[in-house]
């Protein structure tokens, strides 16, 4: 199963979004993925296949051997499915 973690600094506004998005778009996909919101401290202890956060966030995340997808507009949902299911297909293909 995929593990996706949704990053934000404080790990409940942005990445319960992002989370919430995620899951729904999931679902209407029919693709099994673990997806939890979690805040910028404990990102690096929880390691997760793909890492889904801002662009504003792009330094912190560097570095992780998670696929990353950087957001540019949350409130864009076509930008979130092609980012995120491009980026489960990049993990399905490896």
């Amino acid at each position: 199963m995929i593990s996706i973690a949704t990053v934000c600094g404080m790990g409940l506004g942005t990445s319960m979004m992002l989370a919430s998005q995620i899951r729904t778009l999931l679902k209407g996909e029919n693709i099994d993925a673990q997806v939890q919101a979690i805040d910028l401290g404990s990102f690096k202890s929880q390691p997760s296949d793909i890492v889904v956060t801002t662009s504003g966030m792009a330094s912190n995340v560097q570095g992780t051997k998670s696929i990353v997808v950087l957001i540019d507009n949350l409130i864009d949902k076509n930008e979130v499915r092609t980012k995120v299911l491009d980026a489960i297909n990049e993990f399905n293909s490896k």
